[in-house]
């Protein structure tokens, strides 16, 4: 990390949130502890967008999938643990997680979550081309489309701040195993 964690939040919303954190996934995340706790109002941020992911109508997995597979190709490996940890958490199972790697030939992989990862990567290419476009329409609502595209634009915003403050992952899906499995 580039820059040295807070432990102790100086707002009580910092405090509750991190309260609330250690309880959902088994501790203070890093970015939390780097970013938030200096600048307490991404609070604000990051429980809007949380509240916003809680109402997508888009499946949690493919959500979770759509974020995974962002965060490996931008190489965000914070955000690959914590989407994995939340679709432990979720019950969603990992094997197509393991498969993203080969998404496009694995059967694990639906048409229509093919064609959402293709768009997903279109989209982080800022390169959407019609061809591309007219795939995911044949599979998704409009307001899937919409859903699928501010997933990716805060997938984005994540990635980009943690691995510009060189925060990685923290063993989240593993306490998130232990926790199921307990």
């Amino acid at each position: 990390m580039r820059l040295e964690p807070i432990d102790r939040p100086s707002s009580l919303l910092g405090r509750v949130m991190s309260f609330g954190m250690k309880r959902m996934l088994g501790r203070a995340i890093a970015p939390a502890r780097v970013m938030y706790n200096r600048v307490p109002r991404l609070w604000n941020v990051s429980f809007a967008l949380l509240r916003l992911d809680a109402s997508l109508e888009i499946p949690t997995s493919l959500n979770l999938l759509v974020k995974t597979h962002l965060s490996m190709r931008n190489g965000c490996d914070f955000c690959q643990d914590i989407a994995r940890a939340m679709a432990v958490r979720e019950e969603v199972g990992l094997e197509r997680f393991d498969a993203l790697h080969r998404w496009r030939e694995s059967e694990l992989f639906d048409e229509g979550e093919r064609a959402a990862l293709a768009y997903a990567e279109a989209v982080n290419e800022r390169r959407v081309d019609d061809a591309v476009f007219a795939e995911l329409r044949k599979h998704w609502s409009e307001r899937a489309i919409v859903e699928i595209t501010v997933c990716c634009a805060v997938e984005n915003y994540y990635n980009t701040l943690n691995l510009a403050l060189d925060i990685h992952g923290e063993g989240l899906e593993g306490l998130a195993r232990q926790a199921r499995a307990a």
